[in-house]
């Protein structure tokens, strides 16, 4: 018997909420297969799982709130035999008689106190446990809070604020009850989400940022050579050839792709770059796109077709968020020139692109136009360093040299 739990889909998830299960007990799962939809404050996510066998049974119900880690369902795997849980019995009455009854140091024949006047309520506030051990280390008195978490309870993202000094204060009359949770993607608990870890990564993470401007004429010569034989729906984005050239660049240097985590870096066993996507409703998510440097550019252009898509429309895998190793985000089509990104832990670097602009450029001696972008490293000082990083991003502008190669 395993317990498939309620899944990490991000470092600033505390808990989630299930909205819908996809199988019931007696189902036969394998890896992959999409067995729950979970809400968080990021919208609803569906969630895989990573076991095979036989669903025997559902823990949670639909519409409960569940902390990180708590068991959704249980697992009988081949070969195993389905236990079916015992009853809990009923706890026995214990008799108590009169004598026993009485106080120490009360007189026989007087009343005895009502049992209600020894039980004091308990004055600790409602918190999670990660936001209860962050207030700890930043010493903020979590009786100041006003919980915006399930239950009113205190998260960690209220912790995080009230750390940055933004956090609405506990006495209602100051402040509006927040509204009511709604299903499916919600603008200000996302607000929150962010801030709560872009305030925890610019706190912890000991951030450097290198820049470089790359002469994109070349692969945009042949990008549009590439599209101009064929048809609408199989043409490439200069997004595919960004991609496809910061995860070859990463293979070369893998101490910038993977996580810090107990006081370590920890090399990540693949590729999986978050695409940043700017969601309709407002907001933010970074969902990956797995083994980068082993797609095609058709390939990946599709990929990053359906995710783009799927994040829009809510259909997000929970694997999808789980395991991002770098992020890339590209405000070219906003109208950016550049980008400094936050890196968002457990990661330990963000590579940003701005717009292509046309400016003049020297070649062989000669001032020429030219199509220009700006791309910025922001990279953990911790896991690496500025020389390592400026090693990437020339490394980054040699494969988009060479398009054809990608």
């Amino acid at each position: 018997m395993s317990d498939f739990t309620m899944p990490s889909l991000g470092a600033d998830m505390e808990s989630g909420r299930l909205v819908q299960w996809l199988v019931k007990p007696g189902s036969v799962v394998k890896k992959g297969d999409v067995v729950a939809v979970v809400e968080t404050h990021k919208g609803a996510f569906e969630i895989e799982i990573f076991e095979e066998g036989v669903v025997s049974e559902l823990c949670a119900k639909e519409g409960e709130e569940l902390p990180v880690g708590a068991p959704l369902a249980r697992l009988t795997r081949p070969g195993e035999q389905s236990v079916p849980k015992a009853p809990k019995a009923a706890p026995e009455a214990i008799p108590v008689s009169v004598p026993l009854a009485v106080e120490v140091g009360r007189a026989p024949g007087t009343q005895a106190a009502p049992l209600a006047s020894f039980v004091q309520p308990s004055s600790r506030p409602r918190a999670s446990p990660a936001a209860r051990r962050r207030a700890g280390e930043l010493g903020i008195d979590l009786n100041t809070l006003k919980g915006t978490g399930f239950d009113g309870s205190v998260t960690l993202a209220d912790v995080e604020l009230a750390a940055a000094g933004g956090a609405p204060p506990k006495d209602p009359s100051s402040a509006a009850a927040p509204a009511t949770r709604r299903r499916g993607f919600d603008p200000n608990e996302m607000r929150l989400a962010i801030a709560a870890a872009m305030s925890r990564s610019k706190r912890e993470i000991p951030h450097y940022y290198l820049a470089s401007t790359i002469d994109m004429s070349r692969p945009l010569a042949w990008l549009e050579s590439f599209n101009r034989q064929r048809k609408p729906e199989e043409r490439l984005l200069p997004a595919a050839l960004l991609l496809k050239a910061t995860a070859l660049a990463l293979r070369e240097y893998p101490q910038l792709n993977g996580f810090w985590e107990d006081g370590r870096f920890r090399p990540a066993d693949g590729v999986h770059i978050g695409w940043a996507i700017s969601l309709r409703g407002g907001g933010l998510i970074a969902p990956a796109i797995h083994e980068v440097d082993k797609h095609s550019l058709q390939s990946l252009m599709g990929a990053l077709r359906d995710l783009v898509g799927r994040a829009r429309s809510g259909g997000i895998r929970g694997s999808e968020m789980m395991d991002p190793t770098f992020t890339v985000t590209s405000v070219g089509d906003r109208g950016a020139e550049s980008v400094l990104g936050v890196i968002y832990p457990p990661q330990v670097a963000i590579m940003g692109f701005g717009r292509v602009i046309e400016r003049p450029w020297i070649v062989d001696g000669q001032v020429t136009a030219r199509s220009l972008i700006i791309a910025s490293l922001a990279a953990d000082h911790r896991a690496s360093d500025g020389h390592l990083g400026g090693l990437f991003l020339s490394a980054v502008d040699r494969f988009l040299q060479e398009p054809e190669g990608l």
